[in-house]
């Protein structure tokens, strides 16, 4: 089975080799027909801590780092 690949944009690097990475999706509202923003939040390990606020990066689905981490950053490109 493929590991997810999400695409979301940095919003916190303080803390050492992790990013909080902001991820939207959206989706027609099945009664409503009308087009959804829902966002979620998501700690992704940063090994060179190389990700900046703001930054659009790329995030790949793997095994438990830690309690809260399941994510690793596969490529970063800056969206400033």
């Amino acid at each position: 089975m493929p590991k997810r690949v999400l695409q979301g944009i940095v919003v916190s690097d303080q803390n050492d080799k992790t990013v909080v990475v902001k991820v939207e999706r959206r989706f027609t509202h099945p009664l409503l027909k009308k087009t959804v923003r829902r966002t979620k939040k998501y700690k992704a390990h940063d090994q060179d801590n190389s990700c900046k606020v703001g930054e659009t990066i790329l995030i790949e689905e793997c095994a438990p780092i830690s309690k809260n981490k399941r994510w690793i950053v596969v490529e970063s490109s800056t969206a400033n």
